[in-house]
Formats: structure tokens, C-alpha cells, sequence
């Protein structure tokens, strides 16, 4: 991207070289991504008319993603996506402590988590660089030394593949997704409420007044999280239902259909105007739909334009929130000898 200045994003942090990677495909689709967070930084996209804009909130530089007060912007998001209640969980009859930065709970792996870790990076061709990172025992909490790969690859059919992988050489949990706030308006051009929402679910995890899973699968039929037929975000945002109030808003897991193993339809959403539109398949069970409630005007990011309420939204592909604390959940224990597998695709395309 023109406004984004390499030099920007280099610098020293915790000892390792923070840089700025560049992918490219034979469309002109173009993902800026650098090492701090194995975080995108750009998203270059066209409308129905081939105009190109940056879809993803974010900074221009690396010293302000270290500043911001929103600390999540298209980051890797581990060792667990999401909240774990009160910061605690028992694995194998020992209880765990996770550090409050959510209060009262642990929300992605804790405020020293994989989004502000500058890991490991290579470019493996012009569409393609593998984040590497080991998260050594007892780090922010949990056990077990946990060698994960990420690796991020750009399609000429206008998709980015992201595949996980994990081992560790202690029983642990784990719960690894990717965090990019969309808007396909471009960043920081306006409500995302006009965008009109898809997800593949019958039933989503509603929760307590604190954000954390009350356990139930509940049935989307008749109330506003139901998006198994094309909606406009809006339309039930503000709606008298309890979970809307909880969350500001949506910010809530749906559970997704599955048809067998693979890659499986999650979401999409379309932004009328531009014509814009975003595909998401995922190997994952859930998917947290967000849908920016929680920005604000004092966010200014790329261009110096603001980041108010509901101006992006986020699909993390993941296990369900608490999934430690929750027996009827599927399961986030990974042990030593398996291997922690998963993939998410985002496509783009322009109808």
C-alpha cells in the first residue's frame, strides 16, 4: 500500500526484529502483514468496478499497534481465542491461572497473548509467509511448551488460506483464531451496519452478563441471531433481547453446521454499494461473529480516519469461549504426541 512505510514496522521488540511482509497475487489483490501479532496490516480488495480499498482496521506503524488501546487489529489470537471465566480452569486435576484482562476474565490468552509477540517470520514465496513462534511453558498461565505455526497463503482466486498447527510436550488447552476487523466499505469509511450477514448455524452459545457461556445450545429460530437467511446487520442489532444487551450488540459464538471433516461453509456478507463480498469456510466448530460495539472515536488508525462503534466486524473461526470450563463443550486439550490442526479461508470476490 502507498501510506504504508516498511521502516515503519521495523523495530527492536523484546529482543527480535519486527518487519513488514508483502503478498501479492496475479489479480493485484494485496495483504500487507507483519511479525508483531503475525497481524495483517492491509487488505487490498476491488469493488464491481475494479476500485481497490483497504478492508482491515489498522495502523501505520508498528509502534502504533504498541500504543493502541484496541489491541487486537488483525492479529493471531492464542494460546486461547475468546474468554476463559474468572481467569482459571482444571486440566488433569490441576487448576490453572490465566491473568484478568477482561474482568473478571481472561479474554485471548491474556494481555501478554500472541497478538503482542513479534514471532518468527519467513516469506516462502510472493503470496506466502509462515509466523513461527514458541510459547514456552507457563507462559501467560498454561502449561506446556507450545510450538505453533501459522501460515498465511494468498490465492489467485482472491482467497487467504490460514493453516494452524500445534504441538506441545504437556497436556494444555488451546484455541488459535485470527482476528481482522473488516469493513467492506474500507476501513474506517463508516457503519457496518448496512452489510447483509449469512451464517451457517441453527444454534449459538448465549451468555451471561459477563460474556461467558452459560453452557446451553440454543436455537437461533425466532430471535435476532438467527442469519441462516441473508439479513441485514442492523436490522435486530438494537433489538429488546437479552443476549443483544449482554453484548452491546453481537458478540457471540455460533455453532456451525457440519456436513463431515474439511473445510466447511461458516459465513458470508455482502456490501451492497461497493458490491464486496466475503466468503468463510473453516475447519472449526464455531465461529464468533463481532460486531464492533465495542470501538470507539478516540480509535484513529490508517489515513487518520476514526474507528467508531460498529464500524468493522470480525469472524473468528474457533473452538466455543470457555471451552476448559464448559464438559459439554468439544474439547481444547491437546496432549503431547498430537498434533493441533486447523484451517480458515477467507475468499473475496465483487457481484
Amino acid at each position: 500500500m502507498p501510506a504504508l512505510q516498511r521502516s515503519n514496522f521495523q523495530k527492536q521488540i523484546g529482543g527480535k526484529q519486527a518487519d513488514l511482509f508483502v503478498m501479492r497475487n496475479n489479480k493485484g489483490v494485496e495483504i500487507c502483514a507483519m511479525n508483531y501479532g503475525a497481524r495483517i496490516v492491509s487488505w487490498l480488495v476491488p469493488d464491481r468496478g475494479g476500485n481497490m480499498e483497504d478492508i482491515v482496521l489498522g495502523y501505520e506503524s508498528v509502534q502504533d499497534y504498541i500504543d493502541s488501546k484496541e489491541p487486537y487489529f488483525g492479529a493471531a489470537i492464542g494460546r486461547f481465542g475468546n474468554r476463559i471465566a474468572n481467569g482459571k480452569f482444571t486440566l488433569d486435576g490441576v487448576e490453572y491461572t490465566i491473568p484478568i484482562n477482561n474482568a473478571p476474565n481472561a479474554l485471548h490468552g491474556g494481555p501478554g497473548g500472541f497478538q503482542s509477540i513479534v514471532w518468527d517470520a519467513r516469506q516462502v514465496n510472493p503470496a506466502t509467509v509462515e509466523f513461527r513462534l514458541l510459547s514456552k511453558d507457563g507462559d501467560q498461565g498454561f502449561p506446556g511448551n507450545l510450538d505453533v505455526t501459522m501460515t498465511y497463503a494468498l490465492t489467485d482466486d482472491d482467497e487467504l488460506k490460514i493453516s494452524y498447527r500445534a504441538t506441545t510436550d504437556k497436556p494444555t488447552v488451546i484455541n488459535l483464531t485470527h482476528h481482522s476487523f473488516f469493513n467492506l466499505h474500507g476501513a474506517g469509511n463508516g457503519s457496518v451496519n448496512d452489510h447483509i450477514l449469512t451464517i451457517n448455524a441453527d444454534n449459538y452459545t448465549p451468555v451471561s452478563s459477563a460474556l461467558i457461556p452459560t453452557g446451553e445450545i440454543a436455537s437461533v429460530a425466532g430471535t435476532p441471531m438467527d442469519f441462516r437467511q441473508p439479513t441485514v446487520i442492523g436490522a435486530r442489532v438494537d433489538a429488546d433481547f437479552e443476549q443483544l444487551k449482554n453484548g452491546a450488540g453481537y458478540d457471540h459464538n455460533w455453532v456451525l453446521k457440519k456436513s463431515g471433516d474439511g473445510l466447511q461453509f461458516a459465513a458470508k456478507i455482502t456490501e451492497p454499494k461497493s458490491g464486496r463480498v466475503l466468503e468463510v469456510r473453516t475447519t472449526e466448530p464455531g465461529m464468533q461473529f463481532y460486531g464492533g460495539n465495542f470501538l470507539n472515536a478516540s480509535l484513529k488508525g490508517k489515513g487518520g480516519k476514526t474507528y467508531d462503534a460498529r464500524t468493522a466486524f470480525c469472524f473468528e473461526t474457533q473452538h466455543f469461549p470457555d471451552s476448559p470450563n464448559q464438559k459439554n463443550f468439544p474439547s481444547t486439550v491437546l496432549r503431547p504426541g498430537e498434533i493441533y490442526t486447523q484451517e480458515c479461508v477467507y475468499k473475496f470476490y465483487a457481484e
